[in-house]
């Protein structure tokens, strides 16, 4: 996996189960319409970190949790090898635009690389222009809709 990745501001490791406090407000942040119930969470939280495709690492300030990713990866057809997919991705309100997302996007990339992924995707929801335009700068390209269907 990539090193350990370190700016001025923000250093990134992988997330451990201890950080699930840390995190849980930040994905609040991310859903907060949702109901989200804290032992749900905690419980998928667990199984991300437990998965051997799944990579969960969290961006930390002054000692404090302050973004959060994760990843899974995939083999793809269309890639004829593997593909890392960004779930989640999600900054602190208060620090946004000072380089955190920036450097969680880079750890993924870089980690995913190192994976042997020929491409890392994510999507985000047509409310999210802030996060589109934060994407833009990042170098990401616009490829392709997301479609759904609930199955309850």
């Amino acid at each position: 996996m990539g090193p350990d990745t370190e700016t001025p501001l923000v250093e990134i490791r992988e997330c451990r189960l201890e950080d699930f406090d840390g995190v849980f407000p930040l994905l609040r942040q991310l859903w907060p319409e949702s109901n989200i119930d804290p032992e749900k969470m905690r419980d998928i939280y667990l199984r991300l970190l437990e998965a051997a495709t799944s990579h969960v690492f969290c961006a930390l300030s002054g000692g404090r949790i302050t973004g959060f990713c994760d990843f899974y990866v995939r083999d793809s057809l269309w890639q004829q090898g593997k593909l890392a997919y960004v779930d989640e991705l999600v900054v602190d309100e208060s620090m946004r635009g000072r380089g955190t997302g920036a450097a969680l996007l880079e750890y993924a990339a870089g980690t995913a690389r190192d994976l042997g992924c020929s491409r890392i995707e994510l999507d985000s929801a047509f409310h999210r222009t802030d996060a589109h335009g934060f994407y833009d700068n990042q170098g990401w390209q616009r490829r392709a809709f997301l479609f759904g269907k609930d199955l309850t």
